[in-house]
């Protein structure tokens, strides 16, 4: 499988907060790093024979892999994780799951040093923006006004788009809902209509395969389908199969547009 590739931005800065480079760090800023004591504690904890590496009692001085297991006093640690904030082009094949078990899971595509989480979803049909990110909290802040926030989708059918097309699309469709076993109106929503074959759609709701759904239940089958748009994070210019880490402009508006919810 290909790996995600990072993409830098250039003339901005990007949020990631001081990560550790170097394949490895001295055991006694590792302990510092997890919050547990300042590096001059640690090297007398290590002293004593408080402190296991990987099973064994440490010395002064040792050098700690990322896959190291530390101990203090018969505890595992570990340093405190940075947090990062991630914008994906998620290409088509790639499905927004973390379990490894599945061929084409974000996480194995994704093959990021750290445990990261896809916010939300994107179909494995779709391609375009999703955001991963170890910040559990902003996670959850999204996910809970995930009916509320904008999302915009690019969309090319596979016949010409009529006036009464966008009309119904505007106003609603009402699709099958296979989770409440019943047909359901999907909320209002914008159109723009690109070309004789493609549009730009807005939602505030996020059903599962909604798009395509709604286009089916009109008698169209889409043949592109790109999201372009989370809130206010765009994809821009970000190649397929990229990501890159959000800028602090970016964040501190994220978080503005959520607190407001």
């Amino acid at each position: 499988m290909n790996f995600a590739k990072q993409y830098k931005i250039k003339n901005e800065g990007s949020l990631k907060l001081n990560h550790e480079e170097r394949e490895t760090i001295r055991l006694n800023k590792y302990i510092s790093d997890a919050g547990v004591a300042s590096r001059r504690e640690a090297d007398k904890m290590i002293e004593v024979k408080r402190v296991k590496v990987n099973g064994k009692i440490a010395e002064v001085g040792t050098r700690i892999y990322p896959d190291d297991i530390v101990m203090v006093d018969n505890k595992v640690i570990s340093p405190k994780q940075d947090k990062v904030y991630i914008a994906l082009h998620k290409p088509i094949g790639i499905i927004s799951t973390t379990d490894t078990a599945i061929k084409g899971n974000m996480i194995t595509f994704m093959n990021y040093k750290e445990k990261i989480f896809p916010v939300g979803r994107l179909d494995k049909d779709s391609s375009g923006l999703i955001l991963l990110s170890n910040d559990g909290d902003i996670v959850n802040k999204i996910l809970r006004v995930e009916n509320g926030h904008d999302k915009e989708y690019f969309v090319k059918v596979d016949k010409k788009i009529t006036k009464d097309f966008v009309t119904q699309m505007e106003s609603g469709v009402i699709i099958y809902n296979p989770v409440q076993h019943k047909n359901q109106r999907t909320l209002p929503c914008e159109i723009i209509q690109v070309d004789e074959y493609s549009f730009r759609i807005t939602l505030k709701q996020g059903l599962n395969r909604q798009i395509r759904r709604m286009c089916e239940a009109l008698g169209y089958h889409v043949e592109v389908l790109r999201r372009d748009r989370i809130m206010t994070i765009h994809l821009n210019d970000l190649p397929e199969g990229y990501w890159r880490y959000l800028t602090e402009k970016e964040l501190n508006e994220l978080n503005e547009f959520i607190n407001k919810k």
